[in-house]
Formats: structure tokens, C-alpha cells, sequence
């Protein structure tokens, strides 16, 4: 698969996991970045998959990869915001 891709959940009973999704996606469309939204609760494959880059098998949504490359999760995402490197955080540049 190519192209940024963030693995979330519509399923979920998490305030937290709600609220860091839909900053990243906000953030995202805020900067006109294009990316795939791939909804995990629909596939247990997909929540596979999303752990598998991760390289952590208790890995939650939101996650962040552009082809094969592992970007990161939501704390390493803002970070990337705050400190102005978004673009080389998500492998953009």
C-alpha cells in the first residue's frame, strides 16, 4: 500500500482515542495533506496490519504510516506539529 494512511477506529468507547483521531485528522485537512483513513474495526486484519508496522501488538489508533514506513503514534505526531517537522515526521520530505 502507498501513500500516508492513519489507522482508526469508529468503534470505540475511548474519549481519548476520539479526540487524538480526530486532532490528527483535523491537523491533516487543516494543512491539506492527502491521506487514507483506514477504519480497523471493520477487519481484524487491518488491526494486523496497523500493529504490525507499529512493531507493537498492543498498538491503539491513532497510528500513522506512509507506504511501509512506520511514521509514528499520536504523541509523536503532535510533537512532529509543535516542533514544526511534520513533514519529515510523516515522510514527506
Amino acid at each position: 500500500m502507498s501513500g500516508l494512511r492513519v489507522y482508526s477506529t469508529s468503534v470505540t468507547g475511548s474519549r481519548e482515542i476520539k479526540s487524538q483521531q480526530s486532532e490528527v485528522t483535523r491537523i491533516l485537512d487543516g494543512k491539506r495533506i492527502q491521506y487514507q483513513l483506514v477504519d480497523i474495526s471493520q477487519d481484524n486484519a487491518l488491526r494486523d496490519e496497523m500493529r504490525t508496522l507499529a512493531g507493537n501488538p498492543k498498538a491503539t489508533p491513532p497510528q500513522i504510516v506512509n507506504g511501509d514506513q512506520y511514521c509514528g503514534d499520536y504523541e509523536l505526531f503532535v510533537e512532529a506539529v509543535e516542533q514544526n517537522t511534520l513533514q519529515e515526521f510523516l515522510k514527506l520530505a
